[in-house]
């Protein structure tokens, strides 16, 4: 009887309301105007359809990629087809935020509009509250679904807050990445190892301090492992390296070093003169890199050590690609590390993987499905264990099936 009486009045609530905003995060992965996996599209889709049961006008805030300014090629137009067909539902697109939009108030309840580039607007970075209230202007209830950019404390995550004051709700998919990363977070099963990979060591180094005396094992590959080799005297070519980043991953080095986690790096590396298909290829001990030459994938040996660690494993996560895998002779040290978690998971580990390029490699290579748990968050997944809860999810409430 309780149960139908709540779900009574919360179909009474919902049916007082005309239009719901929702913070999704539709920052896909782009190559050459391009969508190349629609992961974080399909993951959206749940609390959409919710909403879309109870027949309310829903209003889409999104960002995609990292603009300074407005770029006709990061536009959130390129996702509204795309967002039509899986909806089977034509989606409205509008190109400007505007306060009291008169064109949302005059379409009818069960249409869906996405709103164009959140990032287009230098005021959402800088959590803008007179920004933030023009956002809020677009629902009677918010909702956030955008776990990829929990961490971030911008308008349309925490600003917007302010304005929906008992009227501010989590989403399906945001629900459902808290309650598996504090699976791993409150009781892993030990060995313990974290996976890092990608080129953003400046964001990733100080939510790795979160794992010392907690993971067991961290290993570094991709573009990652460059600004630490080059710290312990390594010569590295043309390899991604930001020299100002130098002096965190001195400090992390340091740090590591009095704890008893164990930082495993790359021994060889695949390198190249030319970020192409038809770059020449070498193999090169990693701290050996000849000038000129660029590392672009984990070398055999690093392979073999790092595939031994993830069979001693018994709780994994994995962030990052291990190379410039989205050119396909550069992959295969992505690949290989993506086959052993998998292996491991088979015999009974549990994984988490996330971050958009782990994602569309994993998408790609065909194991989708196959790992225990597919964060849509990659910095917000890493951020988790060192900062959650997050200032985004505070007081939010939950929307019920």
């Amino acid at each position: 009887m309780t149960y139908i009486n709540c779900k009574f009045l919360e179909n009474m609530f919902l049916k007082s309301i005309n239009k719901v905003l929702i913070r999704v995060d539709f920052n896909v992965p782009i190559k050459n105007g391009n969508v190349l996996d629609i992961t974080r599209i399909k993951a959206a889709l749940p609390t959409i359809k919710y909403f879309l049961k109870h027949n309310l006008k829903i209003v889409l805030i999104s960002h995609l990629g990292r603009p300074v300014q407005r770029e006709e090629s990061l536009s959130l137009k390129i996702i509204q087809p795309l967002l039509t067909k899986v909806l089977k539902k034509e989606v409205v697109f509008l190109n400007e935020i505007v306060d009291n939009d008169e064109r949302v108030n005059k379409l009818p309840r069960g249409t869906i509009i996405l709103l164009e580039n959140i990032r287009f607007y230098p005021e959402e970075g800088a959590n803008d509250l007179r920004f933030a209230q023009k956002l809020a202007s677009y629902g009677d209830i918010f909702v956030n679904d955008a776990f990829g950019v929990a961490h971030r404390s911008h308008a349309s995550t925490v600003g917007i807050k302010k304005f929906f004051v008992n009227k501010a709700y989590k989403g399906l998919l945001l629900n459902q990445e808290l309650r598996e990363l504090e699976k791993i977070k409150n009781n892993p099963e030990l060995p313990f190892t974290v996976i890092v990979g990608g080129g953003k060591i400046g964001s990733k180094i100080h939510m790795l301090k979160s794992f010392l005396n907690i993971a067991d094992n961290i290993l570094i590959g991709g573009g990652m492992a460059f600004p630490f080799i080059m710290q312990m005297g390594g010569e590295i070519g043309k390899s991604l390296c930001i020299k100002e980043e130098l002096g965190v991953v001195d400090e992390f080095l340091t740090e590591i070093e009095k704890s008893k986690t164990r930082l495993i790096l790359p021994k060889d590396c695949i390198t190249t003169n030319k970020l192409s298909d038809d770059g020449e290829k070498s193999l090169m001990d990693i701290k050996k890199i000849k000038d000129g030459q660029i590392g672009v994938d984990i070398g055999p040996e690093t392979i073999e050590l790092f595939k031994k660690t993830i069979l001693q494993s018994n709780s994994i996560v994995w962030n990052g690609p291990m190379g410039v895998s989205e050119i396909e002779q550069f992959s295969v040290g992505t690949k290989q590390i993506a086959k052993t978690i998998l292996e491991k998971t088979r015999l009974g580990a549990y994984s988490l993987i996330g971050g958009g390029d782990t994602i569309s490699d994993i998408v790609r290579f065909g194991f989708k499905n196959q790992f225990s748990y597919v964060s849509t968050g990659g910095g917000a997944m890493l951020d988790f264990f060192k900062n959650h809860p997050f200032s985004a999810v505070k007081n939010l409430k939950n929307i019920s099936e």
